[in-house]
């Protein structure tokens, strides 16, 4: 398929709260035949898509990062970019450049591995800051600006990062403003001693990989994305959604609280999660499913981002804020 036909996905209508729902079930199944042990991630990787944002998976290496966001470019279909980041990295390798000919004089864009459906960004943390700036425009604004033109990206267009933990050997922290960019950021955690067993005998993990087969493509997972925009969320839950930001603002342990991007990123979280969890509309257990992996990278905990520590105090006020009844 080619750019322009993707792009032009863009215009597509939504399908309906039931297309959205199916597709949803789709890639759980999917993904979750590789990703063992993991439902909850898996959903929640889903969610990221759906909601129209981006993912951030961090944890320890072997953790299986990689294998869930190849396995979701698997389930998704389209097309896939790879780029792994190490320190000598420079951003037209991630972008694309310009390309002289010699026998007509013309300049010539090569597009770089960002103009894709799915793009797998590994290892973001040791990618240079300078390279890391040249991701903010394609996240954000969904298009590549080269040499004063600008090229769009597919549409859709869901980039799947992994980082290791910060402190690591070679690694460089993500700035703020590249960490507002996700919609949610998640922790992998261990498998359990079953699905370790499983993936040990072949029954999960890089050896069912290779069998994995896309269940979407690019037209209806844009039309997905469209209709979780429209997914209903009654009044007293937006009310109780900026409850729950006021409260990041205003918490003592934490020097920064959540921007208007979260809260806007909170509530299409909560909606993907709907449209995951089955349902036609946003309830309390929605916005409660998604409030820590959408606030806990946005927030700032003694001046410093710290995932982990923002995660406990984002769970402990959404504990406390009152749930709307019905």
């Amino acid at each position: 398929m080619s750019i322009e036909q993707t792009v032009a996905a863009s215009a597509a209508t939504p399908d309906g709260p039931e297309a959205a729902i199916e597709l949803a079930s789709d890639l759980f199944r999917t993904v979750a035949s590789a990703v063992r042990g993991k439902d909850e991630v898996v959903r929640l990787s889903i969610v990221a898509l759906l909601a129209g944002g981006h993912l951030l998976v961090e944890d320890l290496p072997g953790t299986g990062k990689t294998l869930l966001a190849k396995s979701l470019a698997a389930a998704l279909g389209g097309k896939f970019g790879r780029i792994q980041c190490t320190p000598d990295l420079l951003p037209s390798d991630i972008t694309g450049t310009s390309v002289y000919s010699q026998g007509d004089g013309s300049w010539t864009f090569r597009p770089g591995p960002l103009f894709a459906n799915v793009v797998l960004v590994d290892e973001i943390n040791r990618a240079s800051p300078r390279t890391q700036a040249a991701l903010l425009e394609p996240m954000e604004e969904h298009q590549v600006s080269v040499d004063g033109l600008t090229h769009p990206l597919p549409d859709p267009f869901f980039c799947v990062a992994t980082q290791n933990p910060h402190g690591q050997v070679g690694t460089f922290p993500l700035p703020e403003s590249q960490l507002d960019r996700f919609a949610l950021v998640l922790a992998m955690g261990l498998p359990d001693r079953e699905a370790e067993r499983e993936i040990l005998t072949g029954r999960g993990g890089n050896d069912v990989f290779p069998d994995l087969r896309a269940v979407a493509d690019p037209q209806r997972v844009a039309r997905a994305i469209a209709t979780v925009h429209h997914v209903y969320c009654a009044p007293a839950l937006v009310e109780y959604v900026l409850d729950l930001v006021a409260a990041t603002r205003r918490h003592p342990e934490l020097a920064v609280g959540a921007s208007p991007r979260a809260t806007v990123g909170l509530v299409q979280a909560a909606r993907a999660h709907a449209i995951v969890a089955g349902r036609h509309h946003v309830t309390p257990d929605d916005v409660q499913a998604v409030v820590v992996p959408a606030f806990a990278h946005r927030v700032s905990v003694g001046g410093v981002v710290d995932t982990v520590g923002a995660g406990r105090v984002v769970a402990d006020i959404a504990q406390r804020t009152p749930v709307p009844r019905p």
